[in-house]
């Protein structure tokens, strides 16, 4: 399984960075492949490759600010999710994810 994904956060600064390892460090912990586009205060950064979001069985937006680039999502199964309940439940989540 291959996740992608973009967060950000109103500031742009924590929140964006602590949501994006936590998605990281959840998806290998299960054995899930995945990107994360931040998108923070300097711009986006890691960003998603067409291919990436081609091979891409779920994506992960955060959606406590906007998000620029989601048409590149279109057709793909989209989970949109606040950074804090991502930081809070990356595990959760992932394992939710391998029963789909």
């Amino acid at each position: 399984m291959n996740i992608v994904g973009i967060t950000s956060c109103p500031s742009g600064v924590a929140h964006t960075y602590m949501a994006a390892e936590s998605l990281e460090q959840a998806a290998k912990a299960n054995g899930i492949g995945v990107k994360i586009e931040t998108q923070g205060s300097s711009g986006p950064e890691n960003v998603l490759t067409a291919e990436e979001i081609k091979n891409a069985d779920f994506v992960i937006l955060t959606n406590d600010t906007a998000i620029s680039g989601t048409e590149r999502f279109k057709g793909k199964k989209v989970i949109q999710l606040s950074a804090q309940k991502i930081i809070a439940k990356s595990d959760a989540l992932m394992k939710k994810l391998l029963t789909m």
